[in-house]
């Protein structure tokens, strides 16, 4: 997709202070990678892949990065981070001497399924097979993993625990690293990832370049910036805390025992893939088996399915050959699937962040969407109250059961006078 027009940035470097680099508004016209000073081997590999023109948070990442800076960049989820920051990796990489069995390139991340995406998207976009990485995470063998890290991997990709663990027991050497990504280091934060962070970037070398990534700048966050970061470049993309507009937000008030068969109602009724996020892994169990047993094809991913369970069930519902993927919030940061049309909060996030998140996972890289939030009428405040702190107001249905329908249907206004739009 095209993005022709002016892309409004904020960019300052870090205050002597060490508060943190209050943005300031300049204007940067980009329309295509091949402005940047990229290499021919990368730009064979972008124009391959069909990258073409940046999204904001690239076109406002990059640059800088390229120049060697640190950057500071918060923006919404699926606004393209992963390229913004591969791509200095990959430059980095063809530029310097490599030789030796250490890595040069390191990136944190909270999630092993972010960390093998990332790690994906980096074998993608490589422009030399000597460019090798290691994927270092919990929940898989760790052979596979010391192998790579033992040939020489350039970049490592992981998670603090595992990566952590390494390090204690000295599988691993981090003392050539030259540019060191944090990537969610909020979500990081909120998981008690503080101290392991704290100890991996301990051993790297004091000279280095950083790249961090947030959501959002508050608590622990600004610790973290003015600790690792050196004068970065600040890039801020929109409003972190609230949905992206081009995400169409719908509530259904709605009982308990309604909400399966409002949720079948909406698959019969739209078109494309569907994210259905419950509380519980009990939930999501259920809800599977019974879109399932209707006909549905749907899988499901929490954390107490095995790592393989998990990677399979994403891969089918990547690959298109499961319309629906039910998910507990352990997912939400965790997948990065480019074709989701419909989330679906089948129950009520806890915080209105964890609402952002969920809903990030459709209407990316400009990509419309749309996202369902099913709310018990005893929720109703608990609703409002996410409305008021992301400063958003959702178009409201009230689901009723009729004769004619019996309760086996819930549409929208205009179609039948069992969803009832209240305002």
């Amino acid at each position: 997709m095209r993005i022709g027009l002016r892309v409004r940035l904020r960019l300052q470097a870090a205050r002597v202070d060490r508060r943190l680099p209050e943005p300031r508004k300049s204007c940067i016209l980009t329309t295509q990678f091949s402005q940047f000073p990229l290499s021919p081997a990368l730009m064979a590999r972008l124009n391959a892949n069909k990258f073409e023109t940046p999204t904001p948070v690239q076109a406002g990442a990059i640059p800088p990065a390229l120049e060697g800076r640190d950057v500071l960049a918060t923006a919404q989820t699926g606004t393209g981070k992963t390229l913004s920051f591969l791509i200095p990796i990959v430059e980095r990489l063809q530029m310097t001497d490599t030789r030796g069995p250490a890595a040069h390139a390191l990136i944190l991340l909270p999630t092993r399924e972010l960390a093998m995406q990332v790690e994906a998207a980096f074998r993608v976009l490589r422009t030399s097979t000597d460019q090798t990485v290691a994927l270092v995470v919990g929940g898989l063998a760790e052979r596979a993993q010391l192998d790579a890290i033992r040939r020489g991997a350039k970049l490592i990709v992981a998670t603090p625990g595992r990566l952590e663990d390494f390090l204690k027991r000295k599988l691993v050497r981090l003392d050539l690293v030259k540019i060191l990504v944090l990537d969610e280091v909020d979500r990081m934060l909120d998981m008690g990832f503080q101290p392991a962070i704290a100890r991996i970037a301990a051993t790297l070398p004091a000279a280095r370049q950083t790249l961090c990534y947030s959501a959002t700048l508050e608590g622990q966050v600004k610790e973290v910036v003015q600790r690792y970061l050196n004068s970065p470049a600040r890039i801020e993309i929109g409003s972190v805390l609230k949905p992206a507009a081009n995400v169409e937000l719908r509530t259904f008030e709605v009982e308990k025992d309604k909400k399966q068969e409002l949720l079948e109602h909406l698959l019969g009724a739209e078109k494309g893939s569907f994210l259905v996020f419950v509380r519980t892994k009990h939930g999501a169990d259920r809800v599977a088996r019974r879109l399932t047993q209707g006909g549905h094809s749907a899988t499901q991913i929490h954390g107490d399915r095995s790592q393989s369970q998990r990677n399979a069930a994403l891969r089918s519902f990547s690959e298109g050959r499961h319309r629906v993927l039910v998910a507990t919030d352990v997912a939400a940061r965790g997948i990065d699937v480019s074709h989701v049309a419909h989330v679906v909060n089948y129950d009520l996030p806890k915080v209105a962040e964890d609402f952002v998140h969920r809903v990030g996972r459709t209407g990316r890289a400009s990509a419309s969407g749309v996202a369902s939030t099913f709310a018990l009428p005893a929720e109703q405040g608990e609703l409002r109250k996410i409305e008021r702190t992301l400063s958003i107001q959702m178009k409201r249905f009230r689901v009723r059961s009729t004769e004619r329908n019996q309760g086996k249907e819930a549409r929208p206004e205009g179609q039948a006078p069992v969803a009832r739009r209240t305002r």
